[in-house]
């Protein structure tokens, strides 16, 4: 039984140790916070997750996906909403069978954690910090409360997120063996802010239904939007955007300018705020009744991607996850990227015979082309939601592609290819994809222009030959 260390019990670390215990390996995990069971999730930093197609795969492999399916909403499209209050849904999918799942984030690593302890081969150590890691020498140290000690590690995977200590490490050695490491950490403008909508009181009291899987019953709770949907308020350089929880409350993050007019610099009193939401998102103000109070409160996040290479130290060290390619959140990939990783590298395992050297250098050759395609993605989406979700042209292509999903089987989108067709490699679909926005936005720019006019299938033959390129 090999032993391998894993830094990190987040949503990442925690699957990949699943899918590891499962192999026989011996696993260890050290993870600097507290155990998250046993404390209160921090208003502010929760925000919920949209679950797709790529990250159900990595659940269904660990054999979680049916009890937190059972626990998400499906949001089949965005729900705009205009200044005036005025509202449009546009789906995401070509039917209701494509959609995206509302998920929280510390439910789902609660889930992960919970699974994992039914492991005895998996070891969680909650407090641990990892402060320094000398990848020669195979010394790491830790501290736990006021006590900090060494220990010999000889095959690691960090797993610890986009301020990655395993990163600076990876750095060291290779910069100290005159090998070039390249690192780049890009941020937004743009931070988050969490907002809050509470349900609506229930008609009746609250029911709960299943065994070990408990859930609650929502039939009775009353939601003060659409539940079924991902709400967006665009308004050119910023945006607020609402997920669905289960107790009929909505989880609200502003991404909005750090700095300069308009921004978080900028709105530091209880006047400032209540005015600036009346002017731009005043259907906002009465779901949200302390809408000033929680924008004062709540912290200000923020908005990075991290880029770098290599990802491995011969058989002693990979990156995964978050800590090898952060990416901002505007395609809703970050963790279903995350949980493909954990199944590519449990395939390439497979594949090598435990080799771990092979093993790390090939899933690093495979996924990092595909975590940069990613990251493209969701910087370009970014611009999308917040500028054009709401421009007629926009939303002609989109019921153009509607109508190519649904007469062509073999057409997708490009948000289909990401979301919805994990068998499809992000580069692929970060290449095809933007080729096709291109094509058909040039045909929607007409504004007198009809889609019901179009030649759907001279349509479809010209991006036909996108496909074969």
């Amino acid at each position: 039984m090999k032993k391998l260390t894993i830094f990190g019990a987040g949503l990442s670390g925690s699957l990949l140790a699943i899918f590891l215990a499962k192999k026989g390996y011996e696993i260890e995990i050290f993870e600097k916070r507290n155990d998250m069971r046993l404390a209160q999730v921090e208003r502010g930093r929760s925000i919920n997750l949209a679950l797709s197609a790529r990250g159900i795969k990595g659940l269904q492999k660990a054999g979680i996906a049916e009890e937190m399916l059972a626990h998400a909403i499906p949001m089949y499209g965005r729900m705009l909403h205009d200044i005036q209050g005025n509202l449009m849904q546009v789906p995401y999918g070509k039917n209701k069978t494509e959609y995206i799942n509302s998920v929280s984030r510390s439910g789902l690593n609660i889930a992960l954690l919970n699974l994992c302890d039914t492991f005895p081969n998996i070891q969680i150590k909650f407090g641990y910090e990892l402060i320094d890691a000398d990848l020669k020498t195979e010394i790491y140290t830790i501290k736990y409360q006021n006590e900090t000690f060494t220990t010999q590690i000889p095959h690691a995977i960090g797993t610890d997120g986009a301020g990655s200590v395993l990163r600076k490490a990876l750095k060291e050695v290779l910069g100290n063996e005159g090998k070039i490491f390249e690192e780049n950490i890009e941020f937004l403008e743009h931070g988050y802010k969490e907002l809050h909508i509470n349900p609506k009181a229930p008609k009746s009291p609250l029911t709960t239904k299943g065994g070990t899987n408990t859930r609650i019953e929502d039939n009775n709770l009353e939601f003060s939007m659409e539940k079924n949907a991902l709400h967006i308020w665009p308004r050119g350089s910023y945006m607020l955007i609402a997920l669905p929880n289960l107790d009929g409350s909505f989880t609200c993050t502003l991404f909005f300018p750090n700095k300069g007019e308009n921004s978080f610099e900028e709105l530091k009193t209880k006047e400032q705020i209540t005015h600036f939401f009346e002017e731009k998102f005043k259907d906002t103000l009465t779901l949200i009744p302390d809408l000033a109070e929680q924008f004062l409160h709540n912290p200000v996040g923020n908005l990075g991607t991290v880029r770098c290479s290599p990802w491995n130290y011969e058989d002693k060290l990979l990156l995964l996850g978050d800590a090898a390619h952060a990416i901002v959140p505007f395609y809703g990939q970050g963790m279903n990227c995350a949980f493909e990783d954990c199944v590519f590298l449990d395939e390439f395992l497979e594949k090598n015979n435990h080799n771990l050297t092979k093993t790390f250098s090939e899933f690093f050759e495979y996924r990092k082309p595909n975590a940069d395609a990613i990251a493209e993605l969701a910087l370009e989406n970014f611009y999308e939601m917040r500028d054009k979700t709401a421009i007629p042209a926009f939303l002609k292509k989109r019921q153009l592609e509607h109508k190519l999903e649904n007469t062509f089987p073999d057409y997708h989108s490009k948000y289909s290819l990401v979301t919805f067709h994990p068998e499809t490699p992000y580069t692929e679909a970060h290449r095809l994809g933007n080729q096709q926005d291109n094509f058909l936005m040039m045909l929607c720019e007409e504004p007198d222009e009809d889609i019901n006019s179009f030649d759907l299938e001279k349509i479809y033959n010209a991006l036909a030959k996108l496909r074969r390129k």
